[in-house]
């Protein structure tokens, strides 16, 4: 009986260190891509990105007098385009003063030029309550 728990105990022994040595291994595998990650600026853009996107928010709130929706997109640690939704149209500044506006608030706020800065306007449901469908004529 002896032997046999002396079999079970050396085989619990040679598994343990494999699983000890699969967690260091993922663990040094998790700090070397994070380090590689932050080292890309992939960090920078997803957490610095963000904190743009409210500040261009604000900026065009004060500016503009109505807060908008910020999104962007970032390609190879470029800046290829910034969205900018209006909940409503602006009637009361020129589309141009609203545009430069956009622009120069993206601007300072990423901190680099936009390849594009997309203005949109939300205006809200359509009037009509109901579509209509043509019904087809009957031919002979």
């Amino acid at each position: 009986m002896e032997q046999a728990m002396q079999g079970r105990n050396s085989v619990v022994l040679l598994t343990q260190p494999r699983t000890t040595g699969a967690r260091v291994r993922n663990t040094i595998a998790i700090v070397l891509l994070a380090a590689g990650l932050a080292g890309c600026g992939a960090v920078d853009a997803l957490v610095d990105g963000f904190k743009h996107a409210k500040a261009v928010e604000t900026d065009l709130a004060q500016t503009i007098g109505i807060r908008p929706a910020v999104g962007f997109n970032w390609n190879n640690g470029r800046l290829t385009t910034v969205s900018v939704t209006f909940p409503k149209l602006i009637e009361d500044k020129p589309l141009r003063e609203v545009a430069e506006a956009a622009r120069a608030a993206v601007g300072k706020q990423f901190k680099q030029r936009a390849d594009n800065v997309v203005l949109s306007f939300s205006v809200g449901p359509t009037a009509t309550t109901t579509a209509q469908a043509i019904q087809p004529q009957a031919t002979n």
